[in-house]
């Protein structure tokens, strides 16, 4: 998207890419365009929009993920000082919206227990009938010009405990800086 998330009258580039970097590109001149702020996110992300959502006179820019998240970085700011032994004073309008959220996440986590209750119940019956959930997979398979490897990029939206990967060819595997996976390896059979 592009949008003057600065405030400066020029438009800004704004990109969300599939590694999960938010990046905002200035035009400072007839150069190429400058990075100025980024911001990483845990998956991929498939949309991105800057303007005005919370608050007015604050410029935000919101990112859908690839699990269905919207995230929202704003110009707003969060921190506020206080001096020492001052206490925090919540204005009326904050506390009622607090005692909202604790209220709407107590009905949640008491539906979740129904939930969980009715599913064990449900799974215990003579009749029960287990079947493995659907889910669509993410999954990408990239060549890296520059050091000749290819990227294996897996989005799922549940948890990912194992991937296993074979190969009929010897693989070497790189570690990169995002990757969260402990790699183990294993000798195959050759028959």
């Amino acid at each position: 998207d592009s949008f003057d998330i600065l405030g400066d009258g020029v438009k800004e580039l704004l990109v969300g890419r599939d590694d999960g970097m938010i990046e905002i590109y200035s035009f400072e001149s007839a150069d190429d365009p400058v990075l100025r702020h980024d911001h990483a996110l845990s998956e991929s992300i498939a949309s991105i929009q800057g303007g005005c959502v919370g608050k007015d006179g604050y410029d935000e820019i919101l990112a859908a993920t690839y699990s269905g998240w919207l995230t929202g970085l704003t110009t707003e700011p969060v921190h506020r000082e206080g001096g020492s032994g001052e206490e925090l004073k919540l204005s009326q309008e904050m506390q009622s919206k607090i005692s909202s959220l604790r209220n709407e996440l107590e009905q949640l986590q008491i539906k979740v227990l129904q939930e969980r209750e009715k599913y064990q119940h449900s799974s215990q019956s003579s009749t029960a009938v287990s079947s493995v959930p659907a889910f669509s997979v993410n999954d990408k398979f990239t060549l890296n010009k520059d050091d000749a490897s290819y990227s294996l990029i897996l989005e799922v939206q549940t948890a990912i405990d194992n991937v296993l990967v074979q190969s009929d060819a010897p693989l070497d595997l790189l570690d990169v800086d995002k990757n969260s996976a402990v790699v183990s390896f294993s000798s195959c059979d050759s028959e």
